[in-house]
């Protein structure tokens, strides 16, 4: 169980090495600041993802209302602003961040755009259609992709359109994987990231998911999620190769760690509610392999 004790606030004076921790103490998929990459580009990448995690952990997580987590969202965006503003700010944290910022000429809006999307988490419980659901990627999952290519040098308009993909595609599988931890979350109001007007569509209920039902609609239902799921992974899947030396390798690691995670989904069917599909150890030589020989 998570408590309010292990949401540490950032704004208050955090080391370097809880900095690096918290970027990975959540159960990811997909790498973070990976050892595959460049040693000078882990820190930065460290700082941008303590950033997502705690402002999503203010959305998500410890036994608060609404308000209070708008609030501390709100937080984030003042620091924000004082960035865009070149003011100082009186946090440890932000401070480094902002140099990170201001070193590697990284815009602001994917920053803003996380925000944004986190504080939809906290209103937001249902999405009619997918176009509501693709927006939503937009916000919460395309700035991370964006900004590790400003990272990287090459966001180049070509590559933004491969990682918008890439990230949207990954966002949907996380939401395939986590539809029982989303709808029985005890911290906030249940959540579905599933279309209503794919689900009465394909005759699957609220009532199915609550009572962990699966049969050959839910089947089918899921089938056409990791499809197009899977076809949008292959739209992006060209940036692997586009990016050069490591930071490549360590795209096509998070590619095929996403397709390995879609294999696993079509291999159960679906049924995420008895068999949640994660990356285990001997899923990495598999998904090393590929990336390597591209």
């Amino acid at each position: 169980m998570v408590t309010d004790s292990n949401i540490f606030d950032v704004t208050k004076e955090v080391k370097r090495e809880d900095i690096f921790a918290l970027s990975q103490q959540h159960y990811e998929n997909f790498p973070v600041a990976s050892i595959v990459l460049p040693k000078h580009l882990r820190d930065p990448i460290s700082l941008i993802y303590t950033f997502a995690r705690q402002a999503d952990d203010f959305a998500d997580e410890g036994y608060h209302k609404p308000m209070w987590r708008l609030a501390k969202l709100q937080g984030f965006k003042d620091e924000l602003d004082l960035i865009k503003s070149n003011k100082r700010t009186k946090s440890p944290f932000f401070t480094e961040f902002g140099n990170m910022i201001q070193q590697h000429d990284l815009p602001l809006t994917p920053f803003y755009d996380l925000l944004d999307a986190f504080g939809q988490d906290v209103t937001k419980s249902r999405y009619a259609n997918f176009f509501e659901l693709l927006d939503y990627c937009r916000r919460s999952a395309n700035p991370i992709g964006a900004l590790l290519l400003h990272l990287f040098g090459k966001a180049t308009p070509e590559n933004i359109i491969y990682s918008n993909k890439i990230c949207t595609a990954l966002q949907l599988i996380n939401f395939y994987q986590d539809v029982a931890i989303d709808f029985e979350n005890e911290f906030h109001k249940s959540r579905i990231y599933l279309c209503e007007d794919e689900m009465k569509q394909f005759g699957v209920t609220e009532a199915q998911i609550a009572s962990q039902h699966v049969n050959r609609h839910w089947e089918q239902f899921m089938l056409f999620n990791i499809d197009r799921a899977e076809a949008m992974l292959l739209e992006g899947k060209p940036l692997g190769n586009v990016l050069p030396g490591r930071v490549g390798l360590e795209m096509r690691l998070i590619i095929n760690g996403g397709e390995r995670v879609l294999y696993k989904l079509r291999n159960v069917r679906g049924n995420v509610f008895k068999h949640r599909p994660m990356l285990v150890a001997w899923d990495w030589p598999v998904i090393l392999l590929k990336a390597l020989l591209k």
